[in-house]
């Protein structure tokens, strides 16, 4: 992330934690994250990897997109880049992503609130994707839901690939 979005990140990020009453120490053991890297994350500085950013909307009881939402670029780290394209408000809640997943990646996500599921549709290249130790193979046009309140994977082999992602945080989840 440049320093404008990171910027931006804090900022939004303080704000949502002042909102709910949580202090620092709070977030940052609920998150698993050292207090310190969370102050400066607050402040601007600092790379959090998008498993940091979905424990931390985890903890603050928010949907990923809502602490992503003000970013104009996307979010990614080891070659998978996420922008929220727009966040739903209604219920259950359903924001939508378009990600990016550059050749001869593996990313392990990890699980989401309880009751969470994701739609990945495969727009460009192919995508191995779904809950660790059940994946499926995707190309141009295939999709596949699976539960994202489990540990669920993103594998490409020697291509781009380029997907549409919907996440819908059903009633139960507390994300």
């Amino acid at each position: 992330m440049n320093q404008s979005t990171l910027n931006v990140l804090g900022r939004h990020l303080q704000k949502l934690r002042q909102d709910k009453g949580v202090s620092l120490s709070q977030l940052a053991a609920g998150a698993g994250i050292a207090k310190s890297n969370l102050s400066r994350l607050e402040q601007g500085n600092g790379n959090p990897t998008l498993d940091t950013i979905w424990r931390l909307a985890k903890q603050l009881d928010v949907p990923f997109g809502q602490l992503v939402q003000p970013l104009s670029a996307s979010v990614g780290e080891k070659g998978v880049e996420v922008r929220l394209i727009d966040q739903g408000q209604g219920v259950p809640n359903v924001d939508a992503y378009w990600m990016s997943v550059a050749p001869n990646t593996f990313r392990e996500a990890e699980a989401h609130a309880t009751g969470t599921e994701e739609t990945i549709t495969v727009v460009s290249g192919s995508l191995e994707a779904g809950n660790s130790g059940n994946t499926q193979w995707l190309h141009p046009g295939q999709s596949l839901t699976f539960s994202a309140d489990l540990p669920h994977v993103y594998k490409t082999l020697d291509e781009w690939a380029t997907c549409l992602i919907t996440i819908v945080y059903h009633k139960e989840a507390k994300e």
